[in-house]
């Protein structure tokens, strides 16, 4: 059912002037206009014509955050296989034993040039495991990434219903402007011939002066509600943003209960498990301080070269060292054991965070949910019930005014009612949509939305 159907009506007014005639006087056509505004056209197909699926597909393409966080996802992306990585080998040249009454290579038989090789090995598991907080962290940004993404598609959506409410807002505003002009006219008209009071006059002057100063207003909000989508498709502030003349999709479809949303959001939302890798990535680096207690072992291998001896002219064997090292952890109370202490309060921190998290979405899901709800209630009042009501009586007025049974003023004050419940249409409309976009990013359910 069309909230703006109404029924045709023939209006004409007929005033009878002093002696010096007579003159007819017909009302205008924007009276049957404002009760018969137009049904809203679907999918416009204008050049520059920003659709809201559009929207979203260029937010999500070109937005700078998100292309940062793309670039950040694959800087960490790199970081697991250093992680488990052995550290780089050392390669050392050593001149051992060297006399210094001589500084000959020759001299004595202890003298060598040493090439050496000397590997570090962590104590079994470590690597594992900063290989495995690595990965933890990759996820962690792969699902901030997804998080931000769902988010953005939120605040385009939540942005363009805005810029639609004041689009649809305006042209009301509009067509009321036109009206009211019109009643102006008629004021005047009956003010002349003797059958209307100046205040009717006044009355609908006024009215239309504050129709221009809502408009004024409409204009500015609209500007800043272009910047705003603008800045979310990274395009210039400026540029103008036309939408099509009535959205493809009005509809408001039932949702899942509270209980259901909140467990989808559970399972869903990138945003919690995005603290849920970082509890894990805590967990696994509390698990690697404990292991830095114990030692790490380094390997060493060199090969020492000698010079013949100078006086028999023999061959002198060279030399194989093979080196083993451990650290030991003789300061660990001042070091590996705070290490330790301190991994153990990042683990806290981050399951407190974690519980903050999902109290916080809760309260997203709840509060989206009462709004959904309060919009889409409204929205149906207003369709099935307000605006015919309002149609219908503002019929009923100009029938009778056309007879001089009813006052302007009653009749004015009437008209402003259907013409406020026509603003608050779009209003609860675009609220609930909005109400609708923000569930969907508080639930990560992309589908949601439609």
């Amino acid at each position: 059912m069309s909230i703006f159907r109404g029924t045709r009506s023939r209006l004409s007014f007929a005033f009878r002037r002093p002696p010096a005639g007579r003159c007819r006087f017909k009302f205008p056509l924007a009276a049957v206009a404002l009760l018969l505004m137009p049904a809203v056209a679907a999918n416009a197909a204008a050049d520059g014509v920003l659709e809201l699926d559009e929207a979203v597909a260029l937010a999500l393409e070109h937005n700078p955050q998100l292309a940062g966080l793309r670039a950040q996802v694959e800087a960490v992306g790199t970081t697991p296989s250093q992680m488990h990585a052995l550290p780089d080998p050392m390669l050392s040249l050593n001149f051992m034993n060297l006399p210094t009454d001589g500084f000959a290579f020759d001299q004595e038989p202890m003298t060598q040039v040493q090439l050496a090789v000397t590997q570090q090995i962590p104590f079994p598991g470590k690597r594992d495991l900063q290989h495995r907080a690595a990965l933890h962290q990759v996820d962690a940004t792969e699902a901030m990434l997804g998080d931000r993404e769902s988010w953005l598609a939120g605040q385009v959506r939540i942005a363009w219903w805005r810029l639609m409410n004041l689009d649809r807002s305006l042209q009301i505003v509009a067509q009321n402007k036109e009206l009211m002009r019109d009643f102006v006219e008629i004021a005047q008209t009956k003010y002349k011939v003797g059958s209307g009071l100046q205040q009717d006059v006044l009355l609908a002057q006024l009215e239309l002066s504050r129709l221009l100063d809502r408009e004024i207003r409409l204009r500015g909000m609209r500007r800043a509600a272009e910047a705003e989508i603008n800045a979310l498709l990274d395009r210039p502030a400026d540029r103008a943003v036309m939408l099509p003349e009535g959205p493809a999709n009005r509809e408001l479809p039932d949702i899942p209960g509270r209980e259901a949303l909140l467990q989808q959001a559970a399972d869903s939302r990138q945003l919690i498990a995005v603290q849920r890798e970082l509890v894990d990535a805590a967990r696994t680096r509390l698990e690697l301080a404990r292991r830095d207690r114990y030692p790490d072992l380094r390997v060493g291998v060199g090969y020492g070269f000698r010079q013949d001896d100078p006086v028999t002219n023999m061959d002198r064997s060279d030399f194989l060292s093979v080196m083993f090292t451990v650290t030991v952890p003789i300061f660990a109370g001042d070091k590996q054991n705070k290490a330790v202490e301190q991994r153990t309060h990042e683990v806290t921190q981050q399951n407190f965070a974690l519980s903050d998290t999902l109290r916080r979405v809760e309260s997203e899901v709840a509060r989206s949910i009462a709004e959904y709800d309060a919009a889409r209630d409204q929205v149906s009042l207003l369709e099935t019930a307000i605006i015919p009501q309002a149609q219908q009586t503002v019929a009923s007025m100009l029938a009778g005014y056309q007879v001089n049974q009813v006052d302007f003023l009653n009749l004015l004050n009437t008209q402003l009612t259907l013409y406020n419940a026509q603003i608050n249409y779009w209003d609860s409309l675009s609220n609930a949509k909005q109400a609708l976009a923000r569930l969907a990013v508080a639930t990560g359910t992309e589908n949601l939305y439609e």
